[in-house]
């Protein structure tokens, strides 16, 4: 039996630098369980299915939140989750990653796709959390000042159109403040609740998981509703998972355990509490444990904070993306660097503004926290399935964990996330449609995508032929060559491109120089630039090269050509001309695919990136070649 292997990330750091990484881990990781007081308790005893105020239900309801955080949290994703990393990055396309290939495809199959519908979630969470955060943190304006009810959706919307056109500028600078941010905001939440918590102390008995098992067999039907409202109290747990990369385990576990698992503590004990004394509050249960006087900046403290949560999360969709068209299930998308220092720091304008729309529609149609909380809660708990899944299969065939040791503990795990998703199940006429539908499209999307792609992959093997009798074509047939290089891209390490049998094929022309460079993508985060390329050169000039990324990678040709360049290949990159082959796709062949599906991966290709953009080649060097497709 052998244990997950210890990771890199986030340990070996000097004092100073793990503090510096707990700080950032604050505003990045825990922007969105953070803010979840806002809303989480308030839910459960409020709206269409509000509790009655009395103290078993109170104590009842603390008790599963208190043990919900501790053991989803605290033990399932801190102490299990984050061994699985690849490399020291985390995320459900690094979990994927880990699965090692097997005999059985069709198990492999099965465990991408659930890596997929994980990934899928993600995105509908994606859109949700910006929505509802805002929205709940502006409302606190009503508490202070009623009149001002008329306003909060305008003011929500504005506040969620600046912060999504805010994002092509890459938040470096504003970064920097987050973790600041969020620090300051635990602190509040921990003294309010700790206020309340010491008029009140019997509230911590909660803390004895006797009342949540009471509460549960007292009331299982009512239970079963409010577990839809309880399990909003730890959203944005993927976060922990998919920033691993950036902070490490070590500040990641030390910002919780230290600060943040503290303050949400008495965050919820002390709304307990008060709810307790003031059963009336249910509705503005969070502000109303402010102080009139405070009340003010307090909901600017609040809106920043969930701006800062909504930033997280929306860089976190950009990385997604990005990983998704690295390994081939999203069509190709324009990706900026927004810092010349972070690799991770990027923007894909397709991503934010699908976000934007998807965000602002919600708070167009839903028009309150409480209204939107019913959409909420499906995406985070079918992901926090997806993840137990796919790391009882990494534990299992990678590390070599017995089954006497997986199946028990994948069981608890779903045994928490399948009985909160069952629950949010509920509430799919309320708004929960809004969430399956959003995941189904982006999930159906991947799977069409990587289905087409694929039936194109067959089509060019059909019509090419390997690199190798290429190069044996040309001695055997020689065409005129010219002065200059030329730069080919190709799908394949081993065929030669379509374009490049194209051109010799019409205009009996090459260049004296000729590069075949292909792009590969490797179930690893990064690789480094000493193990990128794969230089070899073959008879009449012409030349391989296989660049090898991690799926944290953009391909750029330029930067392959200065790695190529240092191998001593005659390419300097201000001379070559670059040659790729256009698609043209017909859906009228003899492709298997569904009619509707050959049609959705035809309209995702004409709206994908042109390969000249994607790859960074520099325009006006760049000859285009037609290809027809009947797939």
């Amino acid at each position: 039996m052998s244990a997950a292997p210890p990771s890199p990330a986030g340990n070996g750091h000097p004092r100073a630098s793990t503090l510096a990484l707990t700080l950032g881990a604050l505003g990045v990781v825990y922007g969105d369980i953070g803010t979840s007081p806002l809303y989480a308790l308030r839910e459960c005893f409020s709206g269409p299915h509000a509790l009655a105020v009395t103290e078993g239900h109170v104590l009842g309801v603390l008790s599963l939140v208190a043990w919900s955080l501790i053991c989803v949290v605290s033990i399932q994703y801190l102490v299990f989750i984050l061994r699985a990393d690849n490399r020291g990055e985390g995320g459900i396309f690094a979990l994927l990653a880990l699965v090692p290939a097997g005999k059985s495809r069709g198990g492999r199959g099965a465990v991408t796709a659930l890596a997929l519908a994980g990934a899928a979630l993600l995105c509908g969470e994606g859109a949700i959390t910006p929505a509802i955060s805002v929205l709940a943190a502006v409302e606190g304006l009503e508490v202070a000042v009623p009149a001002a009810h008329p306003f909060v959706v305008p003011l929500a919307f504005v506040i969620l159109i600046l912060l999504f056109a805010f994002q092509s500028r890459g938040t470096g600078h504003i970064g920097r403040v987050f973790g600041p941010v969020m620090a300051v905001w635990f602190l509040t939440i921990a003294v309010l609740g700790l206020i309340q918590v010491a008029e009140a102390p019997g509230v911590l008995r909660a803390l004895n998981p006797w009342h949540a098992a009471a509460f549960l067999a007292g009331s299982p039907g009512t239970a079963f509703v409010v577990l839809g409202a309880v399990v909003l109290c730890i959203t944005g747990v993927e976060a922990l998972y998919t920033d691993m990369g950036h902070f490490g385990r070590r500040p990641i576990r030390m910002g919780w355990y230290a600060l943040v698992l503290p303050s949400l503590m008495l965050s919820y004990f002390g709304q307990g509490a008060l709810l307790l004394e003031r059963p009336d509050v249910a509705s503005r249960l969070f502000f109303a444990q402010v102080p009139p006087v405070l009340l003010l900046p307090m909901v600017a403290l609040a809106t920043f904070a969930t701006i800062v949560a909504s930033q997280a999360l929306i860089s976190g969709m950009f990385s997604l993306a990005r990983q998704a068209v690295q390994l081939g299930y999203l069509p190709r998308l324009g990706v900026v660097h927004t810092s010349s220092l972070m690799e991770g720091q990027i923007y894909l304008s397709v991503v934010n503004w699908l976000l934007a729309a998807a965000c602002l529609g919600l708070v167009l149609e839903f028009r309150s926290s409480a209204s939107l909380a019913a959409a909420y809660g499906i995406a985070v708990t079918g992901a926090m399935s997806v993840s137990a899944l796919v790391f009882g299969v990494v534990a299992r065939r990678r590390w070599g964990w017995s089954l006497w040791r997986v199946v028990p503990l994948v069981a608890v795990f779903l045994a928490f996330s399948l009985t909160f998703l069952a629950s949010c199940l509920l509430k799919v006429a309320q708004g929960g449609w809004i969430t399956l539908v959003l995941a189904a499209s982006v999930f159906l999307l991947m799977r069409t995508w990587k289905r087409g792609r694929e039936e194109i992959r067959v089509r060019f093997v059909e019509r090419t032929m390997t690199l190798d009798a290429f190069v044996e074509s040309l001695a055997a047939r020689p065409v005129h060559r010219v002065e200059g290089a030329a730069v080919f891209l190709s799908s394949s390490p081993t065929m030669a491109p379509v374009a490049l049998l194209h051109h010799v094929l019409h205009s009996r022309v090459l260049h004296r120089n000729v590069l075949v460079i292909c792009f590969q993508t490797l179930d690893v985060p990064l690789v480094a630039a000493a193990e990128r390329l794969d230089l070899k050169p073959l008879p009449a000039g012409i030349w391989k090269a296989t660049v090898r990324l991690g799926f944290m990678q953009t391909p750029d040709v330029v930067s392959a050509l200065k790695l190529v360049g240092e191998r001593g290949a005659p390419f300097p990159e201000p001379g070559c001309t670059y040659y790729l082959s256009r698609e043209s796709l017909l859906v009228t062949g003899p492709s298997r695919m569904a009619g509707w599906r050959k049609r959705l991966f035809a309209f995702a290709t004409r709206n994908a990136q042109t390969p000249a953009n994607y790859f960074g080649l520099p325009p006006g060097r760049v000859v285009e070649l037609g290809v027809q497709i009947d797939l």
